[in-house]
């Protein structure tokens, strides 16, 4: 049985998970809005990550006789106006999530629940290519935002991700 504070986090964690996948719809509309269909894509991608990702905390805590509980999932609480403003609340975000895996992690090592530890390790793990990823986005905007080629470039990269389901065995 795990103990009730972790599950309770587990639950909380399904829940912000799904905010995610909303926040990044979100994203993805103002970026389609703004004719960047290439961030847009790939915001859309970043949703259905975040999707599975809410799903895969949904399987754990029905595979150890634990009912998820769903509560309502809150619009988007930020309005990006811009491209860089959504690459920054990207990393924002993504930094936010990792402090509550970080946190979900420290209560079940402090109840020594191993079985949840190793399952968050692939999180850990996960949070930290996604904090890379939402970085290198930055940056290359960076460089290459002000030039429209070189925008169009980026664009077009961005538009060629596709979705790739996680491979975590649970």
């Amino acid at each position: 049985m795990l103990d009730k504070k972790v599950v309770e986090l587990l639950n909380q964690q399904v829940n912000k998970e799904f905010y995610s996948a909303y926040l990044y719809l979100d994203f993805s509309g103002l970026c389609y809005d703004q004719g960047l269909d290439g961030f847009g894509n790939w915001y859309k991608v970043q949703a259905q990550e975040e999707r599975d990702h809410a799903m895969l905390f949904v399987q754990y805590l029905l595979n150890n006789g634990e009912r998820p509980v769903f509560a309502a999932i809150g619009k988007p609480e930020v309005a990006p106006g811009t491209v860089k403003e959504v690459l920054t609340e990207g990393f924002r975000h993504e930094q936010y999530v990792t402090s509550l895996i970080h946190d979900l992690y420290d209560a079940a090592h402090s109840v020594k629940d191993f079985r949840t530890m190793q399952f968050l390790d692939w999180f850990v793990k996960e949070q930290g290519e996604e904090e890379n990823n939402a970085d290198s986005l930055i940056k290359k905007y960076e460089l290459f935002g002000d030039d429209p080629k070189s925008l169009y470039m980026l664009n077009s990269e961005l538009g060629a991700r596709v979705y790739t389901a996680p491979s975590l065995v649970l």
